[in-house]
């Protein structure tokens, strides 16, 4: 039985095996918390900053009336 290693998929997967056999799990899930964390301020942030921005629109949209 022949085995084709022409397979993209194949070289793929090596790839990805060789590059996260010496992964440091501990400090990936240390960067994934303070990136989740961090996106939450932002979007925190930004939800606010449109609600003020909405705000301050509709209220000279008012005085010009």
């Amino acid at each position: 039985m022949k085995v084709n290693t022409n397979d993209t998929a194949s070289h793929t997967f090596l790839t990805g095996a060789i590059l996260f056999a010496n992964l440091d799990y501990s400090g990936l899930a240390a960067y994934a918390i303070k990136a989740a964390i961090g996106g939450a301020i932002w979007m925190s942030f930004k939800l606010a900053g449109d609600y003020f921005s909405r705000r301050a629109a509709n209220k000279h949209k008012r005085k010009a009336e």
